[in-house]
């Protein structure tokens, strides 16, 4: 009988298995429905593609083939982001330009000498097509890469195609300060807020239509594009990733699960301050832990559950990085999940952590153990958050700046809501 129903179940897990894999998405991306469209707008046009690994179809077929191979399409040019075109370059890495061996194009680096495209890259060329996992963050630098390319293509008379996708933190989170102005750089360039809810073709409608991206250009209005969003079928703004169907294929090497992207929101900011806390990099849990060999992970845990986060919740974990500067050490700490993501304040998870280091042990707040903080200053937007907080160490000196651009953002970005 053990024997019977052991099997029973085991064919049942199967029949599951198979029953999922031939599913149907909740969610047709952009590419898909060009493809539907039978590539309307392509058609008798040189076109260049900035994309990477996560640019796919549902069944994990990428948009490079997709576009090569179609009969409609002349691709001619492919253009690679931070990590590069099929994502073989580390965070931070130098890319040059080379050959794509499956396909035998040029690649062009748009994270070497330029991240701007010059005109010698889009000479030839009549549209750019785009098609990038966003992970809905002011600091994740694809959406930076986006924008200079849309410049340069609007200087240029190229047309903009922007294959939508959806925003894995769904498209009712709005988070953070805007960028003020001497803070605009590659991980802020526009004036937005850190987790700005749209998606990333409701963005870049913003951005033409808002003349935001004067991260690296001073303050000149940028030139607008010709700009056309293929969005997506059957994605609405309650969505969180694992509610479309879709695989998730990491955008960055340090992005590996579909909510990742909540955790990024949650500790990247902290994680720039080099020296203080790790956040899982070099771990199987990139942004999901805060932990030190120093610390006492239930001494922490107690401290932050007496804050009563709305939201969040602690688990005391030890562990040891395999890569970095904590390679081999036990490290002690917390790791972190969201139980109501709906009423979490997701970025604010990371200052009520510093708050409670600093209260828990006064020789290792975060700002009087590291070596600089030009970059925190640079995802903040801002150095206010910093000059204010390192006051008291605490979030309530900052939470109304923190928040004060939140509602109209909400309100600016309404004309640009395509779901």
């Amino acid at each position: 009988m053990n024997a019977a129903r052991q099997l029973f179940f085991s064919l049942f897990a199967v029949l599951c298995t198979s029953f999922a894999l031939m599913a149907e998405p909740a969610v047709k991306t952009g590419i898909e429905v060009l493809r539907d469209r039978c590539f309307d707008g392509l058609a008798g046009k040189r076109v260049g593609l900035v994309t990477n690994p996560s640019g796919t179809d549902s069944r994990l077929r990428s948009t490079i083939d997709i576009l090569y191979e179609a009969p409609e399409v002349e691709l001619v040019a492919l253009f690679g982001p931070e990590h590069g075109v099929r994502g073989n370059v580390h965070a931070g890495g130098k890319i040059g330009d080379s050959v794509d061996s499956a396909t035998g194009l040029p690649v062009y680096s748009l994270y070497g000498a330029t991240r701007k495209p010059s005109a010698e890259m889009l000479e030839g060329l009549d549209v750019m097509v785009y098609d990038i996992q966003d992970v809905g963050v002011r600091s994740y630098t694809f959406i930076s890469t986006l924008g200079l390319v849309m410049e340069a293509c609007g200087e240029a008379g190229i047309e903009v195609m922007v294959l939508d996708r959806p925003n894995p933190l769904g498209g009712r989170k709005v988070e953070g300060c805007y960028v003020e102005s001497g803070f605009y750089s590659f991980v802020s360039q526009y004036r937005i807020p850190y987790i700005y809810g749209l998606t990333v073709g409701e963005l870049a409608m913003l951005i033409n239509g808002e003349g935001l991206n004067c991260g690296q250009l001073g303050n000149q209005a940028p030139a607008k594009c010709s700009l056309t969003v293929v969005p997506m079928e059957g994605w609405c703004r309650d969505m969180l990733y694992e509610d479309t169907g879709l695989p998730w294929v990491l955008p960055s090497p340090n992005i590996p699960c579909k909510d990742t992207p909540m955790y990024y929101a949650a500790s990247g900011i902290c994680g720039e301050l080099y020296g203080f806390m790790n956040i899982g990099i070099g771990y199987t849990l990139p942004f999901q832990v805060f932990g030190a060999t120093w610390l006492d992970p239930d001494r922490l845990k107690k401290h932050l559950e007496s804050y009563c986060l709305p939201g969040i919740s602690f688990r005391t974990i030890w562990y040891k990085p395999f890569s970095g500067s904590l390679k081999g050490q036990l490290v002690k700490g917390l790791q972190f999940f969201f139980t109501d993501y709906e009423n979490a304040r997701v970025t604010e998870t990371q200052f009520y952590v510093m708050q409670a280091v600093a209260e828990l042990y006064p020789d290792k707040k975060a700002f009087s153990v590291i070596s600089g903080y030009g970059l925190f200053d640079k995802v903040c937007g801002t150095d206010y958050v910093r000059k204010e907080f390192v006051k008291r160490y605490r979030f309530d000196d900052i939470k109304d700046y923190w928040r004060k651009d939140e509602e109209s953002f909400r309100a600016l970005s309404q004309k640009y809501l395509i779901y």
